[in-house]
């Protein structure tokens, strides 16, 4: 990527934008290859969901993902650029895509601020390949023509572009001059007043038969075949009125605030949104991070209770041993890739608002020439939502749940032009489509699993996701 010691703050004005493209385009020219130009502004403080909703177009792509808790927001809608790959080099192939959209990139303003820079927002599915006619591809990432970020007090708006050597320069001045206006003294419209219930009332539909699922993977785990597979389940909530995808998103980040809350649109009028407790891979100044987060019990009613809860799951044999094939799985993975993960000699407890979780971080410093890509394609999917041998585990799933798991449990995240980058997991989520929002729940299957309390956890997770998409 090429960085321009350009500041569009202090050459704010049409005829400064037309120089600044003309050199664009006569780069252009020099190959006759098309630029991508990224424009970087710090901003006053936006809300980047609300944003989101207010220029919302079920017509467009949009990606949107938040920590709450720690002040960390991004989104971004409009397709300047799109790639989309299937099959196991997937990953692969969305790298290289990346690295040859990079080499011919400029950017200019605040590239170095929190978010600043282009960013490549992405989503895979849970498995390398979909039916024809799924919400989404196998794997899709895409650059936006904007985008707004926060991180604490900074926020960040890049506008990108793309330059071809037959530009026309006026048309693509005044786009951005009308962005940068938009985005400068931004106008969120009016809001629906709070008593306001956007989607009327719901009636649920179950999806396939879990009990049934659940004893198949017992047989395959008595059978010797696999050690743990993950086995979800589906229901349908349809409303009587078409429901707004971000409306509801607002509700689960609301209830979840120690969650990833996220939004991935597919361009045809279907969304992807969840609250994720779960991290699969981040990268920051050359460290990974991922976790192992499997095991899981219950929030009590009171804090005698909650402790109680807690300390039985962290001396559960069941649940450290699913804890264990997680944590092994990512160990493995990551080896040849030679890092050198570190971690707890012991799981602790992630504690959301209606369950707990055991919980192991791991951090490595990223080896020369290893791209977060390759650490991405190595975890996904890890035993936490597929199972343990991984690929004898996975291809079960799709028999015995009987429905198609599309983004569920897969990948959403994002890339920056410096090799950062974060992906979380798609689980307690939601396909919403039109009238309907398809949400899933899932459990992990060993050797000791009960059927009734495997059922009984995915409720308990079915509860949490129906409370906050009701409001």
């Amino acid at each position: 990527m090429t960085i321009l010691p350009i500041n569009p703050a202090e050459n704010a004005s049409p005829e400064a934008l037309v120089a600044f493209l003309r050199q664009c385009r006569e780069a252009a020219r020099s190959d006759g290859q098309a630029r991508l130009v990224s424009i970087s502004l710090t901003v006053g403080a936006l809300d980047p969901l609300a944003v989101l909703e207010a220029i919302f177009e079920p017509g467009e792509l949009h990606f949107y993902a938040e920590r709450p808790n720690i002040q960390t927001t991004i989104a971004g809608a409009e397709a300047v650029l799109t790639h989309e790959a299937s099959g196991p080099e997937r990953f692969d192939s969305v790298r290289r895509f990346v690295d040859d959209v990079l080499a011919r990139t400029i950017a200019v303003g605040d590239v170095d601020a929190p978010f600043g820079g282009p960013h490549f927002f992405g989503a895979f599915t849970f498995l390398d390949d979909v039916e024809p006619g799924e919400a989404f591809p196998s794997a899709r990432v895409f650059v936006p023509r904007w985008q707004v970020a926060r991180a604490g007090d900074v926020t960040t708006a890049v506008a990108n572009l793309l330059v071809a050597p037959d530009a026309d320069l006026a048309t693509l001045a005044e786009r951005i001059w009308r962005a940068h206006g938009k985005f400068k003294h931004f106008d969120y419209g009016a809001k629906p007043a709070a008593s306001e219930r956007p989607h009327g009332s719901f009636k649920t539909v179950e999806v396939g038969d879990f009990k049934k699922a659940v004893e198949g993977g017992l047989d395959a785990i008595a059978g010797g075949l696999v050690k743990k597979i993950v086995l979800a389940r589906a229901q349908d909530m349809q409303a009587d009125v078409a429901l707004h995808p971000l409306r509801l998103l607002n509700g689960l980040r609301e209830r979840f605030p120690g969650c990833y809350s996220f939004s991935v649109a597919n361009g045809r009028g279907q969304s992807f949104i969840g609250a994720s407790p779960e991290r699969l891979v981040r990268v920051s100044k050359g460290v990974l991070e991922t976790e192992a987060l499997a095991g899981s019990t219950r929030r009590g009613a009171s804090a005698s209770e909650d402790a109680a809860l807690g300390a039985a799951l962290l001396e559960s044999e069941k649940d450290l041993r699913e804890h264990r094939h997680v944590l092994d799985s990512i160990l493995r993975r990551l080896e040849p890739l030679g890092l050198a993960p570190r971690f707890p000699a012991a799981p602790g407890l992630r504690k959301l608002a209606n369950v707990q979780h055991l919980h192991t971080p791991v951090t490595a410093v990223m080896p020369p020439g290893i791209h977060l890509l390759d650490a991405l394609a190595r975890l996904h999917p890890t035993p936490a939502v597929g199972g343990s041998p991984r690929t004898a585990a996975v291809s079960r799933i799709p028999a015995l749940e009987g429905f198609s798991r599309g983004l569920y449990a897969g990948a959403i995240g994002w890339l920056n032009a410096r090799g950062g980058g974060e992906f979380l997991v798609g689980i307690r989520s939601a396909l919403v489509d039109g009238n309907t929002a398809r949400v899933y729940a899932g459990a992990g299957i060993v050797d000791g699993s009960d059927p009734g309390r495997e059922y009984a956890e995915t409720e308990l997770k079915f509860h949490a996701m129906r409370d906050a998409l009701l409001g």
